[in-house]
């Protein structure tokens, strides 16, 4: 399964611009209002978690960046068979305080998933596996993280 790359703007890392090498955040999200010409309540919704990754590609070391082509095989290998039933990505530029106090800029990739509150205990390892492959693989100080409570229907 190839997973398509779509290109927005994204601005990310102010948590990291702080210096935290890792962000892990959970916030409630309000129930959003019926759609147009719906009847409140009509359409059953389900309780999700949506998780955003933040994967940049400069390398602290100095090596090459991470190519689109190496991302993709990343998606193809690490995260599509981890969650088969999709996922969203998006291309950016981001930007984030090293370990060293130095504001770094790069191309970055977002990757969204949503899955069923009740498959978050099984999810967690999984998003944590990726994390750390790509930061082995790719010797990334950090992949960032955030995670918050969805309502979803399909």
């Amino acid at each position: 399964m190839r997973t398509k790359i779509t290109t927005t703007t994204l601005v990310v890392g102010a948590a990291l611009a702080l210096g935290s090498p890792l962000v892990t955040a959970s916030a409630a999200v309000p129930v959003a209002a019926p759609a147009p010409g719906s009847v409140a309540g009509s359409s059953p919704s389900t309780a999700y978690v949506e998780t955003q990754l933040f994967f940049g590609t400069a390398r602290p070391d100095g090596g090459p960046a991470v190519t689109a082509r190496q991302f993709q095989d990343f998606l193809d290998r690490q995260v599509t068979p981890r969650f088969p039933a999709g996922l969203t990505v998006q291309e950016g530029h981001g930007q984030y305080r090293d370990r060293f106090g130095v504001i770094e800029s790069e191309r970055s990739y977002e990757v969204i998933l949503l899955y069923p509150a009740s498959a978050a205990p099984s999810a967690d390892p999984k998003i944590e596996q990726i994390r750390s492959r790509y930061n082995e693989q790719f010797a990334q100080e950090s992949v960032a993280r955030v995670d918050q409570d969805a309502r979803v229907d399909f």
